[in-house]
């Protein structure tokens, strides 16, 4: 094996070979598991957020395999209709050119030879990431079979009467120049005003009512003003008229509940066009809307002399104006929620517009009550009041959008022979095709009948709702719909339980009649190391790619499920995936140190045989599999919830790490690499290697020291030319302790495959498999929990026995530590046991001690007493002491953690001041303030320890 892991060297290989043998297709007859991807946006780069989410997705996906399920993950990108437009426009406009002086079929020709030529970007970054995706069967939500689930759907949803096409109030972008569903708003808190504004009295000049707007311009679309009916302010104002400021037209004051007597002045405009809330007052009261705005954001003719000035430029002259009339009447700073774009970062603006709707409460109810069922559940569960709270208001989906890039409603209009133009006549016609819709246009209004389809496209969203049913061929039944929908697991962001969760939800429901997935799980947000969201714009951005450049595939992917819990967002900073890479390292250094010595030495394990490492690192192996592979189930058997990533990586971690590096290889590696005695008294040559425990490893601190262990070979006689007959014992214990470690060896890097498929799969080749370990059998616990009594009545078990050593060893690695001894000075160390029967078992173990740590002397006694100047530690069944005379000069070490004692109380005593201020508390980032409290913690806990240091002294 090579001396150094280096992942570039591998990666592109192993991928390259799972696909050639097919590994990411579904195969056999086993249990179907499917999951199918969030399509990314085709103009999109893979983000941290992607990062995330495909290897949980991939984690998933590689386990299923592994346990014989017939897995699919299916890929794809979306055509993001306003992104996607948006990139070619841009494009565009460095020539010079707009799309209108291209036309409708040329512009979308450009788009397609834009995403024929770029469109693949992400798809491949995901590769780099290793994503098991079946690739063969890449989807884009404009291919042909896609588009042809889109028009069905439409069809019969217009069919059954859910979907319609009225004048509605929606949100319109001006930029783009197209409408936005709720979703796609952000309200961002912007520093704004509010202007209280006189309305005179229509029929008395010299009396007005105040009203405040965050929107002064739109005041030209105003109907009426509103009052509470109990407000005595304004009672007796209920049914006269007001003139609009700088207009000559009358509007009506009405009594409403919209108005709160308790906020501003009590009285609000009315402004049906331009607002939700006035819509709904509008409505109550027949008031007919005005629309004071032209869909650029410029002012209509009902602007009077503003008319063509654009909305904020218009609002400046305007209040200057009213200042002049003394018809402002104050100015309030205020921070307000201002609609923006969540695409072009435009100011949005509620626009009166006949739009395309689907009727939501028919879809929304099955869909709010399969959740209810428990036929689908959110991982967190917490994330089942946000699925709640965005249907149960049962508002109608805005569909239609302004755009030439998407799939182009399937409705057609009929249009006049002469001019062209749109028969108002004639109502539209829904059909699957253009010949379908000519045949049916023909049958209503006679064979003359000409056509034209509607120009606007569907929301991105329509056609990402059918997702995981259109990829699998419907509305065809094919093999795949029949075997693997529906599908199990979703993997998503919080940021789309409505976008996408929902309308897929209730699409499944209504066309297969079965929930899409029995499960949601739902991740955090990537955040970087202060907790901020990760942006251009901030320049905090974290490349997932530079990063598997730097660190490798595997490194980050294991870093992001260590680091992933619970639904938790993840601040993220570069130096994490030190983590993954340093543990990468441990690993095949690990197998490195081993690898010359498993040829020829693995033979069947017996129990009777077996060392008590050996049956302890048994048994930690399997309840490290238990728990990983429960970890990984979405619902275990009590019905309690699985999906625990993090929980799982941290259980191989500390196997691989503590127990097996760490532990188990230094108390083993002297009889795996031990030269093998002859009969006649020489030995057979060993290959030496370096032990993985003790090398350092960058960016991180190693295990705590072990003592160093001579080569067994080292002053071994050279081996001779004929080969004598070997010790049948020592050649036993060799290929026992080979054995055992190549048998945990091998099950661990196949339950460390689903999170580090690439090392883990160079490593089994190493090993000599056949087989790629992407398809071989996910391992089971093929032990029972060792719980067998090693001596006497009041004796431990094998497992409790060895936690006890270790113990031990940790306390004398922690008095190393107190002390500053130095990892090469050898210790006395001397054990006291409660009971003879404890005092037997540890005596038949020292070597494990001794394997662990650096000990000159070693005693097992029953009560022993406490020498003189020494430090001691204890352990369940006794205590042990440590003799420090000749080691450390008494009245220094004394005089040196009295020192260090007052350090530590000086500083516990400023902190806790600091933290006592509330104002510091209070103005300080959150994240500070964590800090300064997380450095109290560490010196409260450096204060007991050096008090304890100094009692043990006397």
């Amino acid at each position: 094996m090579d001396s150094r892991y280096s992942p570039q060297d591998i990666e592109e290989k192993w991928y390259r070979i799972w696909r050639e043998r097919d590994v990411f297709k579904p195969h056999g007859n086993g249990k179907p598991f499917t999951i199918v991807i969030p399509p990314p946006n085709v103009t999109g780069a893979l983000h941290m957020g992607h990062a995330l989410n495909n290897t949980l997705q991939d984690v998933l996906i590689r386990s299923k395999r592994m346990q014989g399920y017939r897995t699919l993950w299916q890929p794809g990108t979306d055509h993001a209709g306003i992104a996607t437009q948006s990139v070619v426009e841009k494009q565009l406009a460095k020539e010079g050119v707009k799309r209108q002086d291209l036309g409708r079929e040329a512009f979308v020709a450009k788009v397609w030879e834009w995403k024929n030529e770029y469109g693949d970007r992400i798809v491949n970054q995901l590769m780099r990431l290793g994503s098991s995706c079946d690739w063969s069967r890449l989807r884009f939500t404009m291919d042909e079979g896609l588009s042809r689930a889109v028009r069905e759907v439409f069809v019969r949803l217009h069919e059954d009467g859910l979907i319609y096409r009225g004048t509605r109030l929606i949100n319109w972008c001006p930029k783009l120049q197209t409408a936005l569903a709720d979703e796609e708003v952000e309200n961002k808190e912007t520093k704004g005003h509010f202007w209280s504004i006189k309305y005179s009295l229509a029929d008395d000049p010299t009396q007005s009512i105040t009203v405040a707007t965050t929107r002064p311009e739109t005041m030209f679309g105003d109907v009426a003003i509103a009052v509470n009916a109990e407000d005595e302010r304004y009672k007796a104002w209920i049914g006269k008229d007001v003139i609009i400021p700088t207009t000559t037209r009358r509007i009506p004051i009405i009594a409403d509940e919209h108005a709160d007597p308790t906020k501003g002045t009590g009285a609000v405009k009315i402004t049906p066009a331009h607002d939700f809330n006035d819509y709904e007052v509008g409505q109550r009261h027949n008031l007919k809307p005005i629309i004071a705005l032209n869909l650029d954001a410029t002012l209509n003719h009902m602007g009077g002399k503003y008319q063509g000035q654009d909305r904020f430029v218009a609002r400046k002259n305007l209040l200057a104006d009213l200042e002049a009339l003394g018809q402002l009447a104050s100015v309030e700073d205020r921070v307000i929620p201002i609609p923006t774009c969540y695409r072009s970062g435009d100011v949005v603006e509620p626009y009166l517009l006949d739009q395309w709707f689907v009727n939501m409460k028919p879809l929304a109810i099955p869909a709010l009550d399969v959740v209810e069922r428990g036929e689908t559940r959110f991982v967190p569960e917490r994330y089942t009041k946000t699925y709640r709270a965005w249907l149960e208001p049962f508002k109608d989906w805005c569909i239609s959008r302004q755009l030439w890039w998407g799939h182009q409603i399937p409705a057609w209009y009929v249009v006049s022979e002469t001019d062209g133009k749109r028969r108002q006549d004639t109502p539209f016609v829904v059909a699957r095709s253009v010949e379908e819709a000519q045949a049916e246009a023909v049958k209503k209004f006679g064979p003359h009948a000409k056509l034209v389809q509607e120009e606007d496209v569907l929301d991105t969203w329509f056609s990402s709702a059918l997702w995981p049913f259109s990829t699998l061929g419907w509305p065809d039944k094919t093999p795949e719909l029949d075997k693997q929908y529906p599908t199990d697991v979703l993997v998503t962001d919080r940021g789309i339980i409505y976008f996408w969760v929902a309308r897929m939800i209730f699409s499944g429901l209504k066309f297969l009649n079965k929930t899409p997935f029995h499960t949601v799980y739902i991740h955090g947000t990537i955040l970087d190391e202060k907790g901020q969201r990760m942006s251009k714009s901030k320049g905090n951005g974290i490349d997932p790619i530079e990063m598997i450049e730097k660190y490798g595939a595997d490194a980050v992917r294991f870093a992001l499920m260590i680091l992933t819990t619970e639904g938790q967002d993840i601040k993220l900073s570069p130096v994490k995936f030190e983590t993954g890479r340093n543990f990468a390292n441990k690993l095949w250094n690990a197998v490195r140190f081993v690898h010359p010595h498993l040829e020829g030495n693995r033979e069947p394990m017996r129990e009777s045989d077996m060392t008590l490492a050996d049956r302890w690192i048994l048994d930690r192996l399997d309840e490290t599999i238990q728990t990983v592979t429960e970890c990984l189930e979405s619902r275990l058997p009590d019905g309690s919830a699985g999906l625990r990533f993090s929980e799982a990586a941290q259980a191989i971690y500390r196997f691989t790490w503590d127990d097996f590096c760490s532990t188990y290889l230094e108390i083993r590696k002297k009889v795996i690499t031990a030269a093998v005695p002859a009969a006649d008294g020489t030995t057979t040559p060993v290959i030496d290697g370096q032990s993985p425990a003790a090398d350092g490893v960058p960016g991180q601190s190693p295990a705590p020291a072990a003592s160093p262990v001579p080569s067994p070979a080292a002053d071994a006689a050279p081996a001779h030319s004929s080969s004598p007959a070997v010790d049948p014992a020592s050649l036993a214990a060799k290929r026992q302790a080979v054995s055992v470690f190549a048998h945990v060896l091998e099950k661990l890097i196949a339950i460390l495959h689903p999170f580090m498929p690439f090392i883990t799969e160079e490593i089994a080749a190493n090993l000599g498999w056949k087989e790629l370990l992407a398809t071989s059998a996910w391992p089971k616990p093929e032990r029972a929990a060792l719980a067998v009594a090693s001596g006497g009545k009041s004796g431990l078990s094998d497992v409790a026995l060895m936690e006890t050593l270790l113990k031990i060893v940790d306390e004398v690695r922690a008095i190393r530590g107190n002390y500053t001894i130095p990892p090469g000075q050898g210790l006395d160390l001397r054990i006291s046991c409660d009971t003879p029967a404890l005092q037997r078992q540890l005596l038949r173990q020292v070597e494990v001690i001794g394997s662990l740590e650096k000990v000159s002397a070693l005693t097992v006694e029953v009560n022993a007493a406490k020498p003189a100047f020494s430090a001691a530690g204890m352990f369940t069944g006794g205590r042990f002491f440590i003799p420090l005379q000749g080691i450390l000069d008494p009245v220094a070490e004394k005089a040196r953690l009295t020192k260090e004692l007052s350090k530590a109380e000086s500083y516990i005593a400023a902190q806790e001041k600091k933290l006592s201020n509330e104002s510091f508390v209070k103005s300080a980032p959150a994240e500070v303030v964590e800090g300064e409290r997380v450095k109290l913690q560490s010196q409260l806990d450096k204060l007991a320890k050096l008090k304890l240091a100094l009692a043990d002294l006397g």
